[in-house]
């Protein structure tokens, strides 16, 4: 299921509370999406890493003067009467990689609706793990906790991965590329070391390009640490593209007459820019230029992109004139 579907379902289970079980590759997005919405429901939210996690995470037994014992619930479990919200979603983050006895807790913890005798606020329950055959940790889930939950698989989408990393400050060079590149968004292979995914490419380069300065000839030893050494080949080649890039000021003074890229990298490289240089000022000069493209694939990103970072580009009459000639290219 891509992500916008997924964060739909997510949204209709929550209304019943089920319990579910989001499963997918490393690095796809999981717990970013349960983040999101969570801050889109307005509702309380914790979040546990669960690998680390021992029994007496969720309780310790304290002997009381009065010879009995009451077990102490730590702040992170939503039970009556602590300062929790009456509602909100709690995730198990990495749940795959929990032991059985932790597997057992949490079971009776969803199922029960209770630890240790105190009674859960109406929470829902949210695990995230890989598959075993991502090899990446993942344990054999028992079977009646499999029974008391409901498992959707996330898979990695394009347009949906572009939409969070335009509205999440992503560098435009990595848009750029992965437009150019998608098959390198999340190239995963358990036999490989490094691998590329959406949050490597979001924590490992974009990050490194929004805050750091490094020299050229340092980015591959950087990059391949967080993509794997093929993809950030590739990467650090297409920066090099830019180098190769007409300048953005000189397009945008002289749409009709700049120069047009002849290698198709460079036309990407050009688009993923001009989408971050379009303003509601200067889009009929973005376009005049981008309709001298040999494809209207690049015509159609740059816009598309554009829009999407800044909703003001589609009220234009420049946007409304395209738009009839291009049909409806944008995402949705």
């Amino acid at each position: 299921m891509k992500p916008s579907d997924m964060k739909k379902a997510v949204k209709e289970l929550y209304k019943i509370k089920r319990t579910t079980l989001i499963e997918g590759k490393p690095g796809g997005g999981k717990t970013t999406l349960c983040r999101d919405v969570a801050k889109e429901l307005n509702t309380g939210y914790v979040e546990v890493h669960m690998p680390t996690m021992l029994v007496e995470d969720f309780g310790i037994p304290m002997p009381q003067p009065d010879g009995t014992v009451k077990y102490t619930i730590p702040h992170w479990v939503p039970v009556v009467g602590s300062d929790h919200p009456d509602e909100g979603i709690i995730v198990l983050d990495d749940f795959s990689q929990a032991p059985a006895d932790i597997q057992k807790v949490v079971r009776n913890m969803c199922q029960g609706r209770n630890i240790h005798e105190h009674t859960l606020k109406n929470w829902q329950f949210i695990m995230t793990g890989n598959r075993q055959s991502d090899r990446a940790g993942a344990n054999r889930r028992l079977s009646h906790v499999s029974n008391a939950i409901t498992v959707i698989e996330l898979d990695t989408d394009l347009p949906d991965c572009i939409r969070w990393m335009l509205d999440n400050g992503v560098h435009p060079t990595v848009i750029a590329f992965i437009n150019f590149k998608p098959n390198l968004l999340h190239d995963f292979d358990p036999q490989r070391e490094g691998n590329s995914s959406p949050r490597a490419w979001v924590e490992g380069v974009s990050d490194v390009l929004n805050s750091c300065t490094l020299p050229m000839e340092m980015e591959l030893e950087i990059f391949k640490g967080a993509v794997g050494e093929g993809c950030a080949g590739e990467f650090v080649a297409f920066r090099e593209v830019e180098r190769e890039m007409p300048n953005i000021d000189s397009i945008l003074k002289s749409p009709t007459t700049a120069k047009i890229p002849e290698k198709p990298s460079v036309m990407y490289a050009v688009a993923g820019a001009l989408a971050f240089k379009m303003t509601k000022d200067n889009i009929e000069n973005c376009i005049k230029y981008l309709d001298r493209f040999p494809a209207n694939e690049y015509n159609m990103l740059s816009v598309s992109l554009a829009c999407r970072r800044d909703e003001s580009v589609a009220s234009t009459k420049a946007f409304t004139e395209w738009s009839v000639k291009h049909g409806d290219t944008l995402f949705n």
